[in-house]
């Protein structure tokens, strides 16, 4: 299911496939966004001609809208979507973090409210697997407690062991009932646990015993120092297996991956990309630019001279400055475009760097540049 190519000599960094029911998945990899099925201003076809075979759908938005019986009727979320790569989709753990207004929380699952009209509804984690099962995902999460990161210690080791008991639930039910459409769901559990070493050695020993097919490091990106984050990380690369895909869930910026990726982790998901590229924010090879400033009005060079996509290099920075002046949703497409190109162009040269034995030189320069630029 997972197979590493190539490890790095100098640092944890691997890259390896990942085989999935929808395709094989080179890793590292970085996947869109897609809450409701969509990643944002951009069609299917955008995404695949992009070189994207894996994208993130978010099971508790799919069930509130469209709605379980919709997915089903198209027999899964790939048909709904005219979408044949691999799809991930989260529990909803972290929708019980962001949604905390919503929700109460036992041992048995999540009462929340609709944030759309405030009807009540009930997750348990065998329902959450039923919900991914009529979905469809390639890759579906058990349902976790993601804490705030400055939830107290009691909290943290509550979230772990509810979490740890929800995973065995979770696997149990998806060993029962087995895919709803004929082919392979891999099911990953959650090491939780926030910045703490102990917390963290629990749930990670407690999950690594279930024996899956890969692995999540979630809880972190919820308001953490990034040091503390990429601390925890690192000290989880020496407890997780080595031979198993590890996500890291909701990270981040450009040089979070890099760094990420030197401490051992294979995937990841933010929404920064699109999301910042809609507020006219573009990610570059010397660091962050906002195309709305004023300065930008009169540039005739090209949005990145580094970056090799079509539409980095076929459009000047005047030109996506006066689309979003005049808030014409061609601004928000193509700025979209660019910085889902540029984040998976990283992935790239990451991967071809620890092919060639010089991802660490090669890191180095990237973070160089772009925190300097």
């Amino acid at each position: 299911m997972f197979k590493i190519k190539k490890f790095c000599k100098k640092t944890s960094a691997r890259t390896g496939f990942l085989h999935t029911s929808h395709g094989i998945i080179e890793t590292p990899v970085f996947m869109p966004i897609g809450t409701y099925a969509a990643i944002k201003t951009l069609s299917t076809d955008e995404i695949k001609r992009m070189s994207f075979d894996l994208v993130l759908s978010n099971t508790y938005h799919l069930y509130l809208r469209p709605g379980t019986e919709i997915l089903s009727q198209f027999e899964g979320l790939h048909n709904f979507m005219n979408w044949d790569g691999a799809i991930l989709t989260d529990s909803g753990g972290y929708q019980i973090y962001s949604l905390s207004d919503f929700r109460k929380i036992t041992d048995d699952g999540v009462e929340f409210k609709s944030h759309l009209d405030g009807s009540k509804h009930y997750f348990t984690p065998e329902r959450i697997v039923d919900i991914q099962r009529d979905i469809g995902s390639d890759i579906m999460m058990v349902l976790d407690v993601c804490p705030p990161a400055d939830a107290t210690y009691q909290q943290h080791l509550k979230a772990v062991e509810v979490t740890t008991q929800w995973a065995k639930r979770c696997i149990n039910h998806l060993n029962n009932k087995g895919s709803k459409y004929g082919f392979e769901q891999i099911i990953s559990p959650i090491i939780q646990g926030g910045t703490s070493k102990e917390l963290r050695t629990i749930s990670a020993n407690q999950l690594i015993d279930l024996d899956t097919k890969m692995y999540a490091i979630g809880g972190l990106a919820v308001g953490e120092p990034k040091e503390e984050m990429l601390n925890t990380v690192q000290y989880l690369n020496d407890i997780m297996p080595k031979n198993k895909p590890r996500y890291l869930m909701g990270v981040g910026t450009p040089s979070d991956l890099v760094e990420s990726i030197a401490l051992g982790v294979d995937m990841f998901d933010c929404v920064i990309p699109t999301r910042n590229a809609r507020n006219g924010q573009l990610f570059t090879s010397h660091g962050k630019i906002n195309i709305k400033n004023a300065k930008y009005r009169n540039d005739d060079t090209m949005i990145d001279e580094n970056n090799n996509s079509v539409i980095s290099k076929n459009y000047s920075r005047a030109y996506l400055h006066h689309l979003f002046k005049t808030q014409e949703i061609l601004g928000y497409r193509i700025a979209t475009q660019h910085n889902l190109s540029f984040y998976n162009n990283l992935m790239i040269d990451a991967r071809q760097s620890i092919l060639d034995d010089c991802f660490e030189k090669w890191s180095q320069k990237f973070l160089n540049q772009y925190n300097n630029g």
